[in-house]
């Protein structure tokens, strides 16, 4: 593993497990001292740090709920003052689901979905860019899904979070281009996950690779677009699902 890089440090939401474990992990190997947030898992994110630092790297664990209003700067703070740098990459990973066929999907689903998926990760873009801006560097990596992009009845909510994931994600990165920060969004399709634990054979069979993906497949690009050789992607989508949304 490189070096600790000296200019800034990373912060993953909603690593505990999963994609943002591997994705904290990942990042972790090109040099960035992360920041594992969690929201309940904090055995799970306190493993992900072990393994970074076991591979010598720097990790924290860090609990927020990022539908806190107040989540962004707890977090930016702890991290900021644990590492003495800013944050100069933000994966915006946390994510819930509750799904239901939109004629009984109750307020209550509609806005926790909304709150954590979406309003949570704008709530941290902008608390992001203030640093990067200064900086004049930056990277921010949005996790959306391929139900922002194709339907899946049963996840009205979902696929709104994930969609509107993406618009923010295009809208913001033309935005702050001139200031070398770039902002992109990977996609993923089904992946083999804790959240997606119950998907059942068929809906496999409409994946044109017939397989679900890894967390680490994710990472991997998470991985290059966080890196000093994405300098010139910005506001791109890279869907992350055997063809699904082909």
């Amino acid at each position: 593993m490189p070096e600790t890089r000296a200019d800034g440090c990373a912060l993953v939401t909603g690593a505990s497990r999963g994609i943002g474990a591997a994705i904290a992990r990942a990042i972790a190997g090109d040099g960035w001292a992360v920041g594992v947030n969690y929201r309940t898992d904090k055995d799970g994110a306190e493993a992900v740090v072990a393994d970074i630092e076991q591979a010598g790297g720097s990790a924290v664990a860090l609990g927020a709920d990022v539908s806190d209003p107040d989540a962004p700067d707890t977090l930016f703070s702890e991290l900021e003052s644990r590492f003495d740098c800013p944050v100069l990459v933000l994966v915006n990973n946390a994510g819930i689901s509750a799904d239901d066929l939109t004629p009984s999907l109750g307020d209550d689903a509609w806005d926790s979905v909304i709150d954590t998926n979406l309003t949570g990760a704008f709530r941290l873009t902008r608390r992001a860019l203030r640093p990067m801006m200064r900086a004049r560097s930056g990277r921010i990596v949005n996790v959306s899904s391929v139900v922002g992009l194709r339907a899946n009845p049963g996840q009205a909510n979902y696929a709104a979070a994930k969609a509107g994931l993406i618009a923010l994600t295009r809208t913001a990165a033309v935005e702050v281009a001139r200031r070398g920060i770039t902002i992109n969004a990977v996609a993923p399709g089904w992946i083999e996950t804790d959240m997606t634990s119950e998907v059942a054979k068929d809906l496999l069979a409409q994946v044109p690779a017939r397989r679900a993906g890894t967390p680490e497949e994710v990472a991997a690009c998470v991985r290059f677009l966080t890196s000093d050789q994405a300098s010139y992607v910005t506001g791109v989508v890279l869907s992350v699902d055997g063809g699904l949304a082909a």
